[in-house]
């Protein structure tokens, strides 16, 4: 596989982590624009860890998830008498502070071999080269990539059939019930940030290891604005929906030479159309349960037995 793919490959991986942590806000009812900030949080805290304090990858991902998680529940917590479009506001508004953090944001070190190294405002935070430097190349990185991304996934797969899943869902669609039977919808949506948060920074470690430079424009808003949208196209039905959304938009959209020059009208198009026909998305709830019902009648009629011959020999 050429170098062109394999960056096709690795960036649907990691904006996939973008997506699924909008879609666990978006199950819990909130619409964030502002997960970028947590992706930003967790490739500036991978990277700090790697190059300044020379610990592990997995450490500092690690690191980077908790960093994340930890802020985005503070958020979720301060703004947690906000409903709709003003939660929506106060995410953009929060990512946009962390973005401009960032941009004051400087802690300069001399290196091992003599040179400064470390954040340094505006102008970004390079030599991320911690992989690079013990001889991965890019296979191997695209193959961690989705090994991470294959256990962020079992563990929401987990959790969606667990009461942590139940819970968010219902408080989702319907608060007021849920709080009738006995919901704590506050714990439920402080835990959903949290989760959201750490998912995404756990994301931002790896986007800064695989691009070995960071800066605080990579972290904008339209970056917050694909993540919510992947989740929306994709569909809140499970978590591959998501993924499903970030294919669309770079193998139909971004890949495709039929739409060179006009991407974001393209993809502004695809979300407007999602919107109105299917608002939660491809594979939604509906869908999903359709699905599952199919894969289980499938299941009990094996073509060896039919129904009716084993009803007939019972």
């Amino acid at each position: 596989m050429d170098d062109y793919w394999l960056g096709i490959l690795a960036n649907m991986g990691l904006l996939s982590f973008l997506a699924l942590s909008s879609y666990v806000l978006l199950i819990g009812g909130a619409m964030s624009f502002g997960q970028q900030a947590f992706f930003g949080i967790g490739a500036y805290a991978a990277g700090m860890a790697t190059v300044l304090g020379a610990v592990p990858l997995g450490v500092a991902l690690a690191l980077a998830a908790v960093v994340g998680g930890l802020a985005a529940g503070a958020l979720g917590a301060a703004t947690l008498r906000l409903r709709g479009f003003h939660f929506s506001v106060a995410s953009l508004a929060a990512a946009e502070a962390v973005r401009i953090s960032l941009e004051l944001f400087s802690l300069r070190v001399v290196s091992s071999e003599g040179r400064m190294t470390g954040p340094n405002g505006i102008e970004g935070f390079r030599g991320i080269r911690y992989l690079y430097e013990r001889g991965y190349g890019p296979v191997d990185f695209v193959l961690l990539i989705y090994g991470v991304l294959g256990l962020v996934l079992l563990a929401l797969w987990l959790s969606e059939r667990r009461r942590f899943g139940l819970t968010l869902r219902m408080a989702g669609e319907d608060p007021v019930l849920a709080r009738t039977l006995g919901v704590d919808v506050r714990k439920a949506r402080i835990a959903a940030a949290a989760a959201a948060g750490a998912i995404a920074a756990l994301g931002g470690g790896l986007f800064a290891h695989y691009n070995t430079y960071v800066e605080p424009s990579n972290f904008g808003m339209m970056l917050g604005v694909h993540g919510l949208a992947y989740a929306l196209i994709g569909g809140l039905g499970a978590p591959v929906g998501p993924l499903l959304g970030v294919g669309i938009d770079i193998l139909l959209v971004e890949a495709s030479r039929i739409f060179h020059g006009y991407r974001m009208v393209a993809f502004g198009g695809i979300v407007a159309v999602f919107l109105i026909f299917r608002p939660r998305g491809i594979l939604d709830e509906r869908l999903v349960n359709r699905l599952r019902a199919w894969a289980g009648r499938a299941g009990r009629h094996t073509p060896d037995q039919p129904a009716g011959e084993a009803k007939g020999a019972s």
